[in-house]
């Protein structure tokens, strides 16, 4: 059971209820962690314009969506880990590379590059080494690329602690396992 209440979209207010329809419309469903977040409109509205602006950017949907997995890996968010797999289905990624991502594998170099380049930005911190960076950009990213990169590994982050915080009840299939 989620340690955060969830707000019922049909009963919501204000901008809270402004939200949760956009949300509806955008998806078809209301997922539980934006209905956690509608708690505070101020932070499901960050979360939308955060995600928002990220999805107009320079990197694929896909590669966003198998950052997400890197993400949900490295900080053990069983939610966005579900969560991340049908938005990457959804967004084309395949079911091998879903599953490879989740390692920060892909089978695309580039792709793998931007993913190894994720983990790296988590596991220090952002105090990625010189050769790190290197690698990416020889993967063929740009200074734009990367710093989008960086970007998603910190809304991912954001919603991977939410979620661990608030142990938001899944609503999305289960993911069975990691593959670390």
């Amino acid at each position: 059971m989620s340690r955060i209440a969830t707000v019922d979209p049909a009963t919501a207010e204000g901008q809270a209820r402004t939200l949760l329809g956009r949300v509806e419309r955008a998806l078809g469903v209301t997922p539980n962690m934006m209905r956690a977040m509608a708690n505070s409109p101020a932070v499901l509205d960050a979360y939308l314009q955060f995600s928002g602006a990220l999805s107009k950017g320079l990197l694929p949907a896909g590669v966003q969506e198998q950052i997400a997995l890197v993400a949900a890996v490295q900080n053990e968010c069983d939610y966005c880990l579900a969560a991340h797999t049908v938005l990457g289905a959804r967004a084309g990624v395949s079911d091998d590379d879903l599953v490879a991502g989740r390692d920060a594998r892909a089978s695309d170099p580039k792709v793998e590059a931007a993913l190894t380049f994720a983990r790296q930005i988590i596991a220090t911190k952002g105090f990625v080494s010189d050769e790190d960076l290197a690698a990416v950009r020889r993967a063929g990213y740009g200074d734009g690329e990367i710093g989008e990169i960086v970007a998603a590994v910190a809304l991912n982050t954001f919603t991977n602690y939410f979620n661990s915080v608030g142990q938001t009840t899944l609503d999305f299939p289960a993911v069975s396992s990691y593959a670390k």
